[in-house]
């Protein structure tokens, strides 16, 4: 059985944090691929604060070819960037799903803010037959402090996806009878945000500690953000 893991994001730009996250995820899970999805046309988001998508594409591959480590199992995957229309994670999925041997195990990686946002998403409970996740939590926004995190992570998952999933310590994450098991895990990851870095971009401040040396230099002959 091949372990197969989904991080998609707009990744506007990618900074050391996702590639900190990656590395963590990876070292505690053992994935077998890890593909790294950018959206084209997110949802949720204002179109006219993301960059056109092959930029942020190139800020992908840039970055990720810093970290030799990653290049063994990391994919970028444009399936997104190809598709016409909004970027919607169940369609994203069902892509994978289609195109992998059912053996196939996949885990859908995403922060904990996106995911207690995910009963907005289209045919959100259907993800949860479909895929297990993995729910990143690091330090700010509404992961401060580790049991209130943990209670609210709970709370949400039992109010609305559903109130029979319960905690296993043996296997260290929420399981269920018929959907899929929800993973929570810790990354000791630097708080940044791609919002942050676009803001110190605009006021003209330095982004080197940020963002990988690649990525810096391709935003400045760019002229990206500003």
């Amino acid at each position: 059985m091949k372990h197969i893991g989904l991080f998609g994001g707009t990744f506007n730009p990618i900074h050391v944090g996702h590639l900190r996250a990656i590395q963590e995820v990876q070292n505690r899970f053992a994935l077998d691929k890890f593909y790294i999805i950018p959206t084209a046309l997110p949802p949720h988001k204002e179109p006219g604060d993301v960059v056109d998508a092959k930029y942020r594409l190139e800020m992908i591959q840039l970055s990720v070819s810093e970290y030799p480590e990653l290049l063994k199992s990391v994919i970028i995957s444009d399936v997104e960037l190809k598709r016409s229309g909004p970027s919607y994670t169940i369609d994203t999925v069902n892509h994978f799903k289609s195109i992998l041997p059912d053996s196939s195990r996949l885990y859908l990686i995403l922060g904990i803010d996106a995911f207690l946002e995910i009963d907005t998403w289209k045919s959100f409970s259907d993800l949860f037959y479909l895929t297990s996740f993995i729910v990143m939590t690091r330090p700010g926004g509404v992961d401060t402090e580790g049991a209130l995190k943990w209670k609210v992570l709970e709370d949400y998952i039992k109010g609305k996806i559903s109130g029979t999933y319960e905690f296993s310590i043996s296997q260290l994450c929420f399981v269920h009878d018929e959907k899929q098991k929800i993973f929570y895990v810790d990354i000791n990851s630097p708080d940044i945000s791609s919002t942050k870095i676009r803001d110190f971009i605009k006021k003209g401040m330095p982004i080197n500690s940020l963002v990988s040396k690649k990525v810096d230099d391709f935003i400045i002959n760019k002229g990206l953000y500003i």
